[in-house]
């Protein structure tokens, strides 16, 4: 048995190191050090803000439904995270070797011990930046899933690759943190005729441009004019041909609507800890005839997952990484710090004082 650190919240507005234990590599096992863990400024603040919806309430999974009772998750929160690369240190299984650099999700922790059975892992190819593998295993599949869903409302279960919804067409997204960006690069790398990209911060309009998009700041113009007046598609028909909205603000998915064509669809992956009340559903949504889509992590299409498992996504983000990964470590990744300073950190994000599109923590 030996020791590791492992971040903890112990209750809303702290976070703080503590030490655990790590149990042997028993057979069948492996151990990996940890080499670079991603912040999500999104899910995981939301625990250290005390927003979390699984903090005040039970969740029924068999039913679907949030319920009064006791809460799913109590303080101390301990293990968030899902953006790790480690390298493997010892193994005592086949399915992979010693010296292994592989991408997991087993929360922002120093060292951990693995059961190839239960977790999943990607082994990541030598000519990938490792700080860049923090995608690969859940945050790059998040983004892949916003295509596939777009690929799926043009063709069903029919649409045989991620670009079927993007490909030749004019995209929209709103937010330009990690997902928004990452979303962006996908949507450019799989043949978007144009890509234009929301946001209200100039550093993230900035990342959005040099990867190749076009940015709009929707407090110094009005966004859904420009959009539509730049996007004809025939009369009466302006419009982004597909919005995805990553941003998880009310007033962000009530502009993703307005970016629309009408019978457009807006691919939501955005997280709404406080509700949406802005969002006004009798007015773009109903005489438009809009949809809107939850593309999450937990679900592929109906009717896809034979042919779209994790994995599959996984290497599509391999692949994103292999085509454009030089540009997105230099305008994605802008914060990178010890592991011991990741409390300091957390607060200081979660209080606004300091801003990442994506922090990493080096351990």
């Amino acid at each position: 048995m030996g020791e590791g650190r492992v971040l903890r919240i112990p209750a809303a507005g702290r976070a703080e190191i503590v030490t655990e234990a790590v149990p042997d590599v028993a057979d069948g096992r492996f151990r990996v050090e940890t080499l670079y863990s991603g912040i999500s400024a999104g899910t995981e603040l939301t625990y250290l803000k005390g927003t979390n919806p699984y903090l005040r309430t039970s969740w029924d999974g068999g039913l679907g439904l949030f319920t009064d009772g006791e809460p799913a998750i109590e303080y101390p929160v301990t293990g968030i995270g899902y953006m790790q690369v480690g390298r493997v240190t010892e193994s005592r299984t086949a399915a992979v070797s010693e010296g292994a650099v592989v991408a997991m999700t087993y929360g922002h922790r120093t060292v951990h011990v693995a059961d190839p059975m239960s977790e999943r892992f990607v082994e990541l190819p030598g000519e990938i930046d490792p700080m860049l593998g923090i995608w690969v295993a859940h945050m790059g599949p998040i983004c892949a899933n916003g295509l596939l869903h777009a690929a799926h409302d043009v063709y069903g279960p029919a649409a045989g690759q991620l670009g079927d919804g993007v490909r030749g067409r004019r995209v929209a997204v709103t937010g330009a943190g990690v997902v928004g960006l990452l979303v962006t690069a996908f949507a450019l790398e799989h043949g978007a005729a144009e890509v234009i990209v929301v946001d209200g911060t100039p550093s993230r309009r900035r990342a959005a441009e040099a990867l190749g998009a076009r940015a709009l700041d929707p407090e110094a113009a009005d966004a859904p004019l420009t959009v539509k007046q730049r996007w004809r598609h025939g009369p009466g028909d302006r419009g982004a041909d597909v919005v995805f909205q990553c941003r998880g603000r009310p007033g962000a998915l009530a502009l993703a609507l307005r970016l629309l064509r009408p019978q457009g669809t807006v691919i939501d992956l955005a997280f709404y800890t406080d509700g949406a009340e802005q969002v006004r559903l009798g007015e773009e949504f109903h005489h438009n005839g809009l949809g809107i889509r939850c593309a999450q992590i937990g679900r592929v299409p109906r009717g896809m997952a034979h042919l779209w498992d994790r994995e599959r996504l996984s290497a599509e983000t391999i692949g994103l990484l292999r085509a454009r990964g030089s540009a997105l470590r230099e305008h994605l990744i802008t914060e990178v710090a010890a592991f011991d300073d990741a409390p300091a950190l957390l607060v200081e994000l979660a209080e606004r004082r300091r801003h990442a599109v994506q922090a990493v923590l080096s351990a």
